[in-house]
């Protein structure tokens, strides 16, 4: 099995960053700031999986108090390259056991995180110690991908999720498990070139939206919405992702 903190190492935290781009662009990060400064309402959040602080830092610079945590050591140094511990604390270690406090009204899990815990028992516990970082009534948001098993052909393991010059992604599944690892494949636009293509794998243990819902509620959590992105279209049948918002109803401990 893939470790995790070797897996965000110092390589991956250097080119993790693509400003502008991609998920750093802004028709990305403004309305995903926007949903979650709103659900806050006026109080402190705590980032799950802060990463370099693609979302925290413009969360914060909109008003909001943000703390994180933050399993890689290589992640968190790229964000203090940015921002320094008083304007937002984090803590090193695993989101489904570490603790930065509590009373917190937001917790947050973006771009399909939970999924890099990697057994069901380590995702529910990610629920339960949101709980434990979460004031009553407060709220967990989750972003997640819907598994694209509909797509994967009889007698076939893996599908061909991009195709573009220069980057190839394929995911392989486990269907037992609930595992599945992507490919992501780079190499020049221009294959004449001749230059070895370079393979980077990540896991991810996918979870279906009903799994998803019963883990919050072990968790002492019910939903209060879900749509399909941050724009808050609705959640089809067709939908490839959606954004998940999570009341605290049963208080930790009582």
């Amino acid at each position: 099995m893939i470790n995790q903190q070797h897996l965000w190492d110092d390589e991956a935290a250097k080119h993790y960053d693509t400003p502008g781009e991609g998920m750093f662009a802004p028709e990305v990060l403004a309305p995903t700031v926007e949903v979650l400064s709103e659900l806050a309402a006026g109080g402190p959040a705590v980032e799950f999986a802060i990463g370099t602080g693609r979302v925290a830092i413009p969360l914060l610079e909109a008003g909001v108090p943000v703390s994180g945590i933050e399993l890689s050591h290589a992640m968190i140094a790229r964000l203090r390259e940015k921002v320094g511990e008083d304007r937002i604390p984090v803590v090193q270690g695993d989101m489904s056991e570490a603790s930065i406090g509590g009373n917190f009204t937001l917790a947050f899990l973006v771009f399909n995180t939970i999924a890099n815990l990697l057994t069901q028992d380590e995702q529910v516990r990610c629920f339960q110690n949101a709980a434990r970082h979460l004031g009553p009534g407060g709220r967990f948001v989750i972003e997640l991908w819907v598994p694209q098993l509909r797509s994967l052909p009889p007698g076939h393991g893996g599908t061909v999720e991009v195709s573009e010059p220069g980057y190839l992604l394929v995911d392989t599944y486990d269907v037992l498990r609930q595992h599945v690892v992507s490919h992501h494949v780079r190499f020049g636009p221009d294959i004449s070139e001749g230059r070895e293509a370079r393979i980077g794998r990540t896991p991810h243990r996918y979870i279906w939206p009903s799994e998803l819902d019963l883990m919050a509620r072990l968790a002492g959590f019910e939903l209060e919405s879900r749509w399909a992105d941050w724009d808050r279209r609705e959640f089809t049948a067709d939908s490839r992702s959606h954004v998940s918002v999570y009341r605290l109803t049963a208080f930790p401990g009582g």
